[in-house]
């Protein structure tokens, strides 16, 4: 008689990182819904990314010029969309200062609460 096989767990650490990059994302996303910032962002990223990559291959200006410029990019990206740049917001929240997250023409509004579900009965 056979056995039964016990029950295997598949790829915890593998489940665990696509709920974090599925989560992530859908926050990027939330925090790029102008298609201006949008499209800027499809620019500047990269272009940053290879600034701090021709920091090891091209002259240290090169480097530099990658990361000004891609990420100016990206700060007038945030400015058209009227919310603060990721990093920026995140250093405000730990040093207790207000930060805007989700710009608030694109923050979803909370329910409405009527006033007869207000009162207690």
């Amino acid at each position: 008689m056979n056995a039964p096989t016990p029950e295997r767990k598949r790829f915890p650490i593998a489940r665990f990182l696509f709920r974090f990059a599925k989560k992530a994302r859908r926050n990027w996303l939330d925090r790029h819904q102008d298609r201006r910032n949008f499209a800027i962002h499809m620019i500047g990223i990269p272009l940053a990314f290879a600034g701090l990559f021709a920091f090891f291959f091209l002259p240290w200006y090169w480097g530099v010029g990658g990361l000004v410029v891609g990420y100016g990019l990206q700060w007038i990206g945030h400015r058209w969309e009227g919310n603060d740049v990721g990093e920026w917001a995140a250093i405000k929240r730990l040093l207790g200062l207000p930060s805007v997250a989700i710009s608030p023409r694109f923050a979803k509004s909370p329910p409405a609460i009527s006033a007869q579900s207000a009162q207690p009965e």
